[in-house]
């Protein structure tokens, strides 16, 4: 089993930070008392700029969670089809040739799934099997690598896709003016990547995937995710979840890589999800990562914010066409998310 490839797909507004944030303070108006905080939680988050689904006017608006969610299914169609197109060029592979098609988001919803929008456009073969995944956040593009490596490893001869789209702007609050929620203003982004996984038997080049491991973690569900109402998706960010993470990411990490035979010491590649300056900075406290093995995860929080589950997906990206490690190589990929849960996969580039 081997990612054969990875790309990433981004709406064409594009914002430097300073930009956003005058956006917001209008956005929210005199609801806003304190606008200095915002500003102060906006330069802490570590991001230059983001993508934005629609233009920043647009977002005044979306009275409705009904507005947002149509965007959300016509954005997602355009950037899901764009990523999953780059993905299957690099991989070398037609569309005809997808035995499995992956689809994560957690940020809107469609019935018929999105997965089934892009069969359409895309022409994809009409028994291709749909995998549509919601809730899972964060963690779900290292969840939906690991489980598109479980369908290739029954079906070797085939390859499956997995596709992540994130429009998180399209989620804003205007009544929340919670922490959490001035904090994802100015840390969650909009885009999407796709990445093509493939049998043992199909001729491909990338890292191989050795091994996955899921980890839930009991009576933590309320430290991150939504709260669902009339009015759309409400974040839900504790403050607790880098010490869960500084708690239990090296324990879990070791146990895994000893059932392959391995320490951390053995691994010479990090890829994960970009979370936000305090859960990067948990991460590396709890792996004992400090001399740059996070720079790629660092670079894509600077340049694209955190996109949720297609966050990793393009550090991913960023490994494989500027980063690639020695043949031989052993990696790690990994990303936290809802549930609370951890999603790791041993690679060998």
């Amino acid at each position: 089993m081997k990612i054969a490839s990875a790309a990433s797909a981004f709406p064409k507004h594009y914002y430097p930070q300073k930009v956003r944030l005058e956006k917001l303070q209008e956005y929210w108006g005199e609801r806003l008392r304190n606008p200095q905080m915002l500003a102060r939680l906006h330069r802490n988050v570590a991001v230059e700029g983001r993508h934005l689904a629609i233009p920043p006017e647009k977002y005044f608006e979306l009275d409705t969670w009904g507005k947002a969610n149509d965007i959300w299914i016509e954005v997602a169609q355009e950037l899901g089809e764009q990523a999953l197109c780059r993905a299957l060029h690099h991989a070398g592979l037609e569309p005809s040739e997808l035995g499995a098609l992956f689809f994560t988001s957690v940020t809107g919803i469609s019935s018929p799934s999105i997965d089934a929008l892009l069969i359409n456009r895309m022409g994809l073969p009409t028994n291709i099997k749909r995998i549509p995944i919601f809730g899972l956040g964060c963690v779900a593009g290292a969840a939906g690598i690991a489980r598109a490596a479980d369908y290739v490893k029954a079906y070797p001869k085939q390859s499956a896709a997995l596709v992540s789209v994130e429009l998180c702007s399209l989620t804003i609050q205007r009544d929340d003016l919670s922490v959490a929620n001035l904090i994802s203003s100015g840390l969650f982004a909009d885009g999407s990547a796709a990445v093509v996984v493939t049998g043992d038997e199909v001729n491909a080049i990338g890292p191989e995937i050795i091994a996955t491991r899921s980890v839930f973690y009991p009576e933590t569900e309320e430290m991150m995710g939504w709260k669902v109402s009339e009015k759309g998706f409400r974040i839900t960010l504790s403050p607790q979840v880098p010490v869960l993470i500084r708690e239990h990411l090296g324990a879990d990490a070791d146990a895994f890589l000893r059932e392959q035979g391995l320490e951390r010491k053995d691994i010479g590649s990090w890829v994960l999800h970009t979370g936000g300056p305090k859960v990067l900075e948990a991460t590396a406290d709890a792996l004992e990562l400090h001399d740059g093995q996070l720079d790629a995860s660092w670079n894509c929080l600077k340049r694209v914010g955190n996109l949720s589950s297609a966050s990793v997906l393009v550090v991913l990206e960023d490994v494989m066409r500027n980063r690639r490690p020695e043949p031989g190589t052993m990696g790690v990929l990994a990303a936290m998310g809802p549930g609370f849960c951890s999603e790791l996969v041993l690679l060998k580039w």
